[in-house]
């Protein structure tokens, strides 16, 4: 992965990271600025490493599907031109505009990476299609379990100060 392609991916993860985290940052007092600017460092890093496992994770899906396996055929990843609508989807579906332009967005984005998966493994238009939404979603849900239980652990540690 070029150092281009990474510094997209990460910027596209601050935005999201900033959609999950300043909403949280208005609702509630936090104890630091310090502490608000490293929940949305870290939060950049994790959604730009989810962002960065996409196209692995629909490859991956894609070798399951074919009954051959694909050896020798190099795997599918970011390039500038696939990773800038993402960024865009990010950035436009900043947290006041909504779950449902953000889903949209982001079947945009996911529309863009199955031409290349399609060339690449050799399995038609809608099974790549299929193997970039099993890839999705099943990336959202393992993060949306992570966060769920992040906040779980967090919400019963201030429990646990305050009694």
């Amino acid at each position: 992965m070029s150092s281009i392609v990474a510094v997209l991916l990460l910027l596209a993860g601050l935005s999201e990271a900033a959609g999950r985290i300043l909403p949280l940052v208005a609702s509630r007092p936090i104890d630091s600025r310090s502490r608000a600017v490293l929940l949305l460092l870290f939060g950049a890093v994790v959604e730009g490493a989810v962002f960065a496992l996409w196209p692995l994770t629909a490859w991956t899906v894609a070798e399951l599907v074919l009954s051959p396996p694909l050896s020798g055929v190099a795997t599918l990843t970011w390039t500038p031109g696939l990773v800038a609508p993402l960024l865009l989807a990010a950035v436009l579906a900043f947290p006041l505009l909504g779950p449902l332009l953000h889903l949209l967005l982001f079947v945009g984005v996911g529309a863009g990476l199955v031409a290349p998966l399609s060339a690449t493994t050799g399995v038609g238009w809608w099974a790549a299609a299929g193997c970039v939404a099993v890839a999705g979603a099943g990336l959202a849900a393992a993060v949306d379990v992570v966060r769920r239980l992040v906040a779980k652990i967090s919400g019963a540690g201030a429990r646990e100060l305050i009694t």
